[in-house]
């Protein structure tokens, strides 16, 4: 019996993308902090396999390189994200402990961490200059506003190095009297640093760098995500890159609210204060209270060259 002869489209040979610009980076640390850097370790994908995966769906396509680009920025306005999940990346980071808390709650990534259960802690703890020293903002429980004093800030950055340097000798004098690692390490600051290797998808890594570049972010991992994203990303992928700075970082979002006070701004102001205090942002005496969703909206209408029409 005649075996069934399944004839095979012929199908076009394929290279591993390789970014030029990226692979000059590659293994070199970028200093982030005093003693923090993050470097690439190595990369999967470009620009152009974001476009090859979008096109597989329906056929082969155009492929010139503004049409590439158009076709990225395509993807990223209108919310189409598989395409970006093919790109991968896997970076070195050394990093406070203080600030990786905030980073690993982003639970899309592969890690692997520096253990200090089976290895002595690292050296090197991040410190504070002295004019660095942030007050805490009175309108957010979790931010800051604004600088102490530069006397106020030397004293409190000398403590800092005495604490510092007690808590790493108290570490050490644990370890020589052969006191388990992962006892010895308890009293160590969060400021000491940890090292780990970060392997995420470029859709992912994006709403990192949207979440930890916003100037709502803290100081310290906001240092890690811009280097992150103008380092290496805007080298790797600078086609999306720019459409993730057009369509995410840089854009405004509305909600229904917010577009139909707008939309009453352009028929004049009082129709506009109406609604705002049918919402409960304004009181109908005109007082403003302190209201979250108002002072965001505020916000959004100062970017585009607005004022509130209740302030």
């Amino acid at each position: 019996m005649q075996e069934d002869i399944i004839e095979r489209p012929v199908l076009e040979s394929l290279e591993r993308p390789r970014v030029a610009a990226l692979d000059e980076v590659l293994g070199k640390p970028f200093k982030v902090l005093d003693d923090g850097f993050v470097r690439l370790v190595d990369y999967m994908g470009s620009d152009e396999s974001i476009v090859q995966s979008a096109r597989v769906s329906y056929g082969k396509g155009t492929k010139k390189v503004h049409e590439d680009r158009g076709l990225i920025r395509y993807l990223m306005r209108n919310h189409h994200t598989t395409p970006f999940e093919m790109c991968e990346i896997k970076l070195h980071v050394r990093v406070p402990m203080d600030c990786w808390r905030q980073w690993i709650r982003h639970r899309t990534a592969n890690v692997n961490e520096y253990s200090t259960r089976y290895s002595v802690a690292i050296d090197s703890a991040q410190t504070t200059p002295e004019d660095e020293w942030r007050f805490q903002a009175q309108g957010n429980r979790q931010g800051s506003a604004g600088f102490a004093g530069t006397d106020e800030g030397k004293t409190l950055s000398e403590k800092e190095h005495y604490l510092q340097k007690l808590a790493r000798e108290v570490y050490e004098e644990r370890l020589k009297s052969g006191i388990a690692r992962e006892q010895a390490r308890k009293d160590l600051p969060l400021s000491t640093y940890t090292e780990a290797y970060w392997k995420i998808d470029l859709h992912n890594l994006f709403h990192f760098l949207y979440l930890r570049m916003d100037p709502h972010a803290q100081s310290e991992i906001r240092k890690y995500a811009e280097t992150i994203g103008s380092k290496i990303v805007a080298k790797w992928c600078p086609f999306a890159w720019e459409a993730f700075l057009d369509y995410r970082v840089n854009s405004i979002h509305l909600t229904r609210l917010e577009m139909e006070v707008l939309t009453a701004l352009n028929q004049g102001s009082a129709k506009a204060v109406e609604l705002a205090k049918s919402y409960g942002w304004v009181k109908e005496t005109g007082e403003l209270k302190r209201n979250r969703e108002r002072e965001e909206f505020e916000d959004k209408l100062s970017g585009l060259g607005l004022k509130a029409p209740w302030l």
